[in-house]
């Protein structure tokens, strides 16, 4: 019982922590009305494992807030996270395919308003939702499919059940 609690707390801060590194290597194109938050590919791990439900929440916050991140968007950007990394978890035995679209879904309804009311972006929403929307489906649709394939090769070695 124990090992499974220490397995999923460090299963939890290194995603977390992979997370904060990928955002900050990746700033110039994680934050704004067009970004591409390649950190967000992560967001396919809870297929493997639910510490990533943790670990990607935690990761969020700590890279919106060492990003320099408004409040709302510390706040609304990293829940936008937490309910696709929920929803992945939810689609976890789904194909791969439905399993990315809750983060692509939680960041296109969420972000744009963010941008909008936090930052005082004057676009119109919806264009802002298309523009997150891309970003979103390249993070986590193409390059977080190619991070299912490959760690579904491994899966057994990288990730002992929690």
């Amino acid at each position: 019982m124990r090992d499974k609690k220490v397995t999923f707390l460090t299963q939890a801060a290194m995603i977390a922590a992979i997370y904060v590194v990928l955002t900050f290597v990746f700033a110039p194109i994680s934050f704004g009305e067009v970004q591409i938050r390649i950190a967000e590919m992560l967001t396919i791990l809870p297929v493997f494992t639910p510490a990533a439900i943790p670990g990607l929440f935690v990761g969020c916050l700590i890279g919106n807030i060492t990003g320099g991140a408004l409040l709302p968007d510390v706040i609304f950007g990293s829940l936008a996270t937490l309910i696709g990394a929920v929803g992945t978890y939810l689609l976890r035995d789904s194909k791969r395919f439905f399993a990315v679209l809750p983060p692509i879904a939680a960041n296109i309804c969420i972000v744009p308003f963010v941008l909008r009311y936090a930052y005082g972006v004057v676009l119109p929403i919806p264009f802002l939702m298309l523009t997150v929307g891309i970003g979103e489906v390249v993070s986590c649709g193409i390059l977080g499919n190619c991070l299912i394939s490959v760690l579904g090769r491994y899966r057994s070695r990288i990730f002992k059940q929690a």
